[in-house]
């Protein structure tokens, strides 16, 4: 019982002196060393406060306004029979990319080339009956001249009393007679003129009609779902065959609000840049340019309609497809910039925590401007290479004296170096922070 009673009392021994070792000064608990603790954090009674710093800098900063758009094809063609057939066969395979004038489709020719002939013989036998007319035109001409100069004769011929009179009247009748005959001839052949012309229109018409048994790509792109089989009756100006949209360039449709209308309008003919980014993962910001603005406000929304055209070459931007829409309408040059993070809202307005040469803030009222990313840019109360507060500043007040923190843990930066490691046989390590001043590190001790 005696010795059960020794060893509480040992104990408290043990645990007294540990306490007195932690509350004592740092020379004392390095001078102990036997029993020394895993240190905590040393407490600096709040005179000195670990906050991240940043540097206020200058440099153009774009203005860009924002937008969810829609890509739109630059055209849309769809494709039909002009003339009703058989398709005969399909040269490509659905979502082919095409160029214009490829042929697509062949609809069956043989009824085609068959009403070619037939109107090529028809040009021919007109052709022939215009030169028949010629001919006769030429001999009834040829005739007319003869019984006119008989005409004339007979009546030299009765001034002289040489010939009867009714033979005179005979000659001049044969001649007027000629005269109709070769008027009519004439007329016949500008009638077979006018029906050879209307014959080699309708070889034209057939040979049309012909080609249009060939289908071919109205423009370049990529095709979509095939309609018809080979094998299926089409119908002129009915069966849809294909679609193709044109993918290079492309549009991407969005709208601002109308605030900005005066930002956007064209101004002496410059296109104002615009940067499309895919919603998809992974993808690339596409660039292009303004291109149109709408005559009109919706009244409904109170926004403008806009497009801007990509050349879209590598095709990230695809058709019906969402993306997130940039417009730079500006560049703010030389201009003083500060992380976001530093700027802070009082009763008196925003403010900065501006860091003095004797590491003591001041509270400086400040006018912000753009937001830019994850900057913003400061129009009056700061200069470039001005160091201000971005972490830490709900522990500040005007005059506080702070020490750098790390950034990317918040912890002090190692300043005033680390607290020692001390530790007796089953003693663990003590450890103070940087840069916060503290008296001893805070730690419990292992049982001697």
């Amino acid at each position: 019982m005696r010795s059960w009673t020794t060893g509480i009392v040992g104990l408290g021994v043990v645990v007294s002196v540990a306490a007195t070792t932690g509350c004592g000064s740092p020379s004392a608990a390095a001078a102990t060393g036997a029993g020394g603790g895993r240190g905590g954090r040393g407490s600096g009674g709040g005179s000195v406060v670990p906050v991240v710093v940043g540097r206020a800098v200058q440099k153009d900063v774009p203005v860009d306004l924002a937008s969810i758009g829609n890509v739109e094809a630059f055209a849309t063609i769809s494709v039909r029979a002009q003339v009703t057939g058989t398709l005969q066969a399909v040269r490509f395979t659905e979502g082919d990319f095409v160029k214009a004038g490829q042929l697509l489709f062949t609809i069956d020719p043989r009824p085609y080339e068959a009403a070619v002939h037939q109107a090529e013989a028809n040009l021919a036998r007109d052709q022939a009956l215009l030169a028949q007319a010629d001919a006769q035109l030429t001999k009834d001409v040829a005739n007319e001249k003869y019984s006119t100069a008989e005409a004339e004769r007979l009546t030299s011929l009765l001034e002289r009393g040489l010939v009867p009179k009714d033979q005179t009247e005979q000659g001049k009748a044969s001649a007027q007679a000629n005269s109709a005959v070769v008027n009519a001839d004439k007329a016949a052949i500008e009638g077979a003129k006018a029906q050879l012309v209307a014959q080699e229109a309708a070889v034209e018409s057939a040979r049309l009609q012909l080609a249009y048994t060939q289908i071919k790509s109205p423009i370049d792109g990529r095709t979509g779902n095939l309609m018809a089989k080979a094998g299926n009756l089409v119908t002129a100006n009915t069966t849809e065959l294909i679609t193709i949209t044109q993918v290079t360039p492309v549009y991407v449709t969005f709208t601002l609000p109308a605030e900005h209308l005066n930002e956007v309008k064209p101004a002496g003919g410059a296109s104002l840049p615009v940067m499309a980014t895919p919603q998809t993962t992974g993808a690339q910001p596409a660039k292009g340019t303004l291109t149109f603005v709408d005559n009109v406000v919706d009244p409904t929304t109170d926004t403008i309609k806009l497009k801007a055209t990509f050349p879209n070459e590598d095709r990230s931007l695809w058709p019906g497809q969402f993306a997130r829409v940039s417009l730079r309408v500006a560049t703010i040059e030389h201009a003083t910039v500060v992380p976001s993070e530093a700027v802070q809202l009082g009763q008196d307005g925003q403010f900065v925590f501006l860091v003095r040469s004797d590491q003591t803030v001041e509270q400086r009222p400040v006018k912000v401007g753009q937001t830019v990313d994850q900057d913003i840019v400061i129009a009056s109360g700061i200069e470039p290479g001005d160091a201000v507060v971005t972490q830490g500043q709900l522990r500040l007040e005007p005059g506080t004296r702070i020490t750098r923190a790390d950034p990317r843990t918040g912890e002090a930066s190692p300043n005033g170096g680390r607290g020692g490691r001390g530790g007796g046989k089953n003693g663990g390590r003590g450890r103070g922070d940087a840069g916060r001043p503290s008296d001893a590190g805070r730690g419990s001790g292992g049982v001697m």
